[in-house]
């Protein structure tokens, strides 16, 4: 492990610290040590950058893993990232059944193909890093959990039920099991085995209700999953065609909805028509209708369902001309309060097949920029959604997209960029922002401030950005509107 010498800027820097005296010793006392060196992070004044500087020696000389870690992790953030790495690598020799060899050994348990190798594996990692050798600070047992969950899932997709349940039934975080059983219960539904998934999308559900009145951190993680995982169980009890069961918990979804989501409303509807309620099913799809978000399947259904409330299709043509102004007038007015105006921060990438593209050449058109990975779910489903949107404007000179893949794992990302779009057909122009050698950073994603993907920026004729939009609820329609609305407003701001 690298020593740290001290120089005269270290004495320099504890001269000032014994200064400051009695101040800072209160100080610090007041704060953790985390809040205390996120101020000094903050702070412009030089003396503060100095105690930050000894504070991270301090640390990072430490004979406790905890303080390492924390050092590096404040290294990584203010961009040291060589003293970053180099202290990751030494807590690793220094902590060899510590936090974080515990960890790294962990991966392999993930890379597993096959649940039986994924189970041997996850045995041998508990025998070399028991629980018990490490204290359970902030859920940090939850490790565990992720890899048990792991396990049962690929038992899950094999079709193996009891092994699933042995490895789901050994979760200990509750606040953390309603994620787990949700996993298992999407692995089951993958492989089409619905009692299994309908069981534990209900436990998945229970556990998130269960701490709608939670006020610390996790139980509030846990209770924000619960409308998702409400729909999830009503969505299998209807495939399962137990429209009455899925009838009882769509009306409390709907209740606990504080907006319209079109999504309930049209399960809503659904199980409504199915139980002999057309006229509440109507009402349902009314409601949907109006908010300009519903999906060619709900304007469809809605178009069936009309003349049998209505008795006739009198008045349907002059209805939907009414819903589609109101519609559009209430997302203008929705993105009117959104819109934005930071300048666009300028960047040259190469694209996939080795040229040179820089935003400043597309000057003078709306730019459409969608940050994504290959790795990333939600960018990949919002991406057929994009290629509606870029066909609707491929005849539009002054409208640009450009899809920007950030934040890679493996060394051979553009590799993987391009096979991606080639063999799902996409015709997208990617640009690769990948890690800078010396920093490890994604420059251009950083220069945007995104802190997740997928992530859109609409940028005007005059380099501004006016909208940013950060993931992907899977309606198409309503991502093509609202995309296209964005685009005509960003022509007119420019």
């Amino acid at each position: 492990m690298k020593k740290y010498s001290l120089t005269k800027k270290f004495y320099a820097t504890l001269a000032l610290v014994l200064l400051m005296g009695t101040n800072l010793q209160a100080q610090e006392t007041e704060d953790t040590t985390v809040r205390y060196l996120n101020r000094l992070i903050q702070s412009n004044n030089v003396n503060d950058k100095s105690l930050l500087e000894y504070k991270l020696k301090i640390l990072a000389a430490s004979d406790k893993e905890t303080d390492m870690m924390l050092a590096a992790n404040i290294y990584s953030r203010i961009k040291k990232t060589r003293i970053s790495d180099s202290l990751q690598k030494a807590e690793l020799i220094k902590f060899p059944l510590g936090i974080a060899a515990r960890n790294k050994a962990e991966r392999a348990v993930y890379d597993a193909k096959d649940p039986a190798t994924a189970e041997k594996l996850y045995n041998e990692w508990v025998a070399k890093f028991p629980p018990s050798r490490f204290p359970d600070v902030n859920h940090d047992h939850i490790v565990y959990d992720y890899a048990r969950s792991h396990v049962a899932q690929l038992f899950a997709e094999q079709k193996n039920a009891p092994k699933a349940e042995q490895y789901i039934n050994m979760l200990k975080e509750e606040f953390w099991k309603g994620n787990g059983y949700a996993g298992l219960s999407a692995a089951f539904y993958k492989n089409g085995d619905l009692r299994h998934a309908e069981i534990y999308a209900k436990k998945a559900m229970e556990n998130a209700k269960s701490f709608l009145n939670a006020t610390d951190g996790p139980g509030r993680f846990s209770a924000s999953g619960y409308s998702g995982l409400c729909a999830t169980y009503i969505n299998i009890l209807y495939e399962e065609k137990k429209y009455d069961e899925a009838l009882k918990y769509v009306e409390v979804l709907y209740k606990f909805n504080k907006t319209t989501d079109v999504r309930t409303n049209y399960m809503y509807a659904k199980l409504l028509m199915h139980t002999g309620h057309a006229r509440e099913a109507y009402d349902k799809l009314d409601e949907a209708m109006k908010t300009g978000r519903a999906s060619t399947e709900m304007d469809s259904t809605f178009k069936a369902l009309y003349p049998k409330v209505k008795g006739s299709y009198a008045g349907y043509d002059e209805y939907m001309t009414v819903v589609k102004k109101t519609a559009r007038d209430n997302m203008q007015k929705e993105l009117q309060k959104a819109m934005l105006k930071a300048p666009a921060p300028l960047f040259t990438l190469t694209d996939v097949k080795g040229k040179k593209v820089s935003l400043e050449q597309f000057k003078g058109k709306v730019v459409i920029l969608d940050f994504w990975a290959t790795w990333c779910g939600p960018c990949k489903r919002s991406f057929p959604a994009m290629q509606m949107a870029q066909n609707k404007y491929k005849n539009d000179p002054n409208v640009k997209f450009l899809f920007i893949h950030t934040w890679e794992r493996d060394s051979n990302a553009t590799d993987e960029a391009k096979t991606y779009i080639q063999n799902n057909h996409y015709n997208f122009e990617v640009l690769m922002d990948l890690k800078d050698s010396l920093t490890k950073e994604n420059k251009v994603v950083s220069s945007y401030g995104v802190s997740g993907i997928p992530a859109k920026f609409i940028i005007d004729p005059q380099g501004v950005i006016r909208f940013h939009l950060t993931g992907f609820d899977g309606n198409n329609e309503e991502a093509v509107n609202e995309i296209s609305m964005m685009i005509e407003m960003a022509k007119k701001a420019g």
